[in-house]
């Protein structure tokens, strides 16, 4: 299977793209938004099957601030608005003047984003990966979820954010607990490389944009508010979210309630990466998505 890999000039930085397979006929290529802020575009390396089983590129690419992407010294570009931009300039710089554009987390709140202020042209479809259209829903979910775990972990949680301490050895504890039941799969030997393999996340990217953590949006992104506005979307829209996931079946249900043209599809098994605890079903309905919105 052809993958290549470039690099794009931006700002200070230059901006890490990998592309796998080639689009045959009409399909369009999926352009893929990673998480975090600074999660890097490392997992969704296990959906390149995709592009051989359904002749259709897919371009995925690390955000300024992390990955083959990293950069120093520049938390001004930790943004909606530089993170957009880049995404805009990418699409012209590959010549991708019609695609379907998946963002999972952070990066669907990026593709929500750029339909609603931007308006792009050429976008045939969005899959909203787990994903999210409200920071304070988001904040509630996570803590309703907080409240049903054991009490020493509650307390661990209320104490981190009373004293701002999120270096505590019990908070960290109870972060990790959380995290293991409501984000990450297991990783171990038997993952897929693209998952152990080591990386640079953003960790700055992910602090300035988002917070210290899931739960505490402090950050360029802690007012993001869309719900309200989702119904100037009129692409087509596919919701995808775990049963487990940080994006709960509420907050999924909110956004596709709101949405004028959406399909929902609640992966039982999961966390927060579906794509890669239900990967053989994830693909399915991604391809069947994707060519029935192609036109």
């Amino acid at each position: 299977m052809k993958i290549t890999e470039g690099y794009m000039p931006f700002k200070e930085g230059q901006t890490y793209y990998r592309i796998t397979g080639e689009c045959k006929g009409d399909k369009k290529p999926l352009v893929l938004l990673h998480g975090g802020p600074g999660s890097t575009h490392n997992y969704f390396e296990v959906l390149d099957e995709v592009a051989e089983r359904d002749d259709r590129a897919l371009i995925m690419y690390d955000q300024i601030g992390c990955g083959n992407s990293y950069i120093e010294g520049h938390p001004e570009y930790f943004n909606a608005e530089t993170w957009i931009e880049e995404l805009m300039q990418l699409r012209v710089h590959l010549d991708l003047p019609e695609i379907h554009l998946m963002g999972q987390s952070w990066g669907g709140m990026q593709a929500i984003w750029y339909a609603i202020e931007y308006q792009p042209a050429g976008v045939k479809s969005y899959i909203l990966s787990s994903t999210l259209s409200s920071a304070k829903l988001w904040e509630e979910e996570q803590h309703r979820r907080i409240s049903y775990m054991e009490t020493c972990y509650q307390d661990a949680f209320a104490k981190a954010e009373k004293t701002g301490n999120y270096e505590d050895n019990d908070y960290q504890k109870a972060l990790d607990v959380f995290m293991s039941r409501h984000c990450m799969p297991t990783i171990n030997d038997d993952s897929p490389e693209c998952l152990t393999r080591e990386k640079k996340s953003g960790a700055e990217a992910y602090l300035v944009g988002w917070g210290p953590n899931e739960f505490t949006p402090t950050g360029t992104l802690g007012g993001y508010e869309f719900t309200d506005r989702l119904c100037e979307i009129k692409m087509p829209c596919l919701i995808t979210d775990g049963q487990r996931d940080l994006c709960s079946p509420f907050i999924a249900k909110t956004m596709y309630d709101r949405l004028p043209d959406a399909e929902w599809e609640l992966f039982q098994y999961s966390r927060h990466l579906p794509f890669v605890e239900e990967r053989e079903k994830y693909m399915d309905v991604l391809i069947r998505w994707m060519n029935k919105n192609d036109r």
